[in-house]
């Protein structure tokens, strides 16, 4: 699943692209693909005509400004959901699930192997959580004032669960997923098993600090592409080339040389080092 700094790739590349773009008309392919109350007619209804203004990011979802006064586009990416940028006509292929034109015939469209994705289209004067439920249920934001150590400390204390299944739960911090949890824990040096209730204020400062990081570091590297993540024109994201553990089961590490550790957590492969972070 995209993660926090995929999404704010795309986040980037649709604010690029989609500045003052008019949408002339949407094509729902797959209703599944709409999650909002009304489906894909007040969907449609919603879209068609409005001018999409400013993108935002919290956590994993995707939110667009509709002008002039036309509410708000939500999107998801989900597992495999990813925005594809065609200024030519092109057959849509089977996973395609909406397309978007403006009136010069530039087609936004949006592709999703797994049919996970969703989107929403709320409506003006909505509050976005009663649309986009899921908004409701979000932590902090990582470059956020509120995400400290001690509002980790405060939040974790007498956890038993492991700090790697704390870092996946999206009520303490929106957007960390699989990737980003196990590099963070490694350059911290904590040990992804470690009960979460048991880490010192200085080591939830120093995997604050690493979280943050990693993330920027990944942002600045357009994101990472193991399987079906892209950017809006199709690129590849590039750390994964640079990744400290993850999806490295076996290889030596890249600090001391010892066999990266891999095996299940909580239904998720973690991914470290058994010296460096011992």
């Amino acid at each position: 699943m995209p993660e926090l700094p995929e999404v704010e790739t795309v986040r980037r590349g649709l604010a690029d692209r989609l500045s003052l773009f008019e949408i002339a008309r949407v094509e729902v392919c797959r209703s599944r693909a709409i999650a909002s109350p009304g489906g894909e007619k007040a969907f449609i209804h919603g879209l068609t005509g409005a001018r999409v203004g400013d993108w935002s990011r919290r956590g994993k979802y995707l939110m667009a400004a509709l002008e002039p006064d036309r509410g708000v586009w939500g999107v998801h990416l989900r597992m495999t959901g990813q925005f594809q940028w065609l200024d030519h006509a092109k057959e849509p292929c089977r996973h395609t699930r909406v397309r978007f034109w403006n009136p010069q015939g530039d087609e936004l469209r949006f592709v999703d192997t797994r049919s996970f994705g969703e989107m929403w289209w709320v409506p003006p004067g909505e509050e976005l959580v009663s649309v986009i439920t899921g908004l409701s249920r979000l932590g902090p934001e990582p470059f956020s004032a509120e995400f400290t150590s001690a509002y980790l400390r405060k939040k974790l204390k007498n956890s038993t669960r492991p700090i790697k299944t704390a870092l996946l739960d999206q009520a303490l911090v929106a957007g960390v997923g699989n990737i980003y949890a196990d590099e963070s824990l490694f350059m911290a040096g904590i040990p992804p098993l470690t009960p979460a209730g048991r880490l010192t204020l200085a080591q939830l400062e120093r995997l604050r600090a690493c979280l943050v990081e990693v993330l920027n570091t990944s942002i600045g590297a357009g994101g990472t592409t193991f399987s079906d993540f892209r950017d809006l024109e199709g690129v590849n994201g590039n750390y994964g080339g640079q990744a400290w553990v993850y999806r490295r089961g076996g290889a030596p590490c890249r600090r001391c040389g010892t066999p990266i550790s891999r095996e299940k957590l909580s239904g998720r492969s973690t991914h470290w080092c058994p010296n460096c972070q011992s």
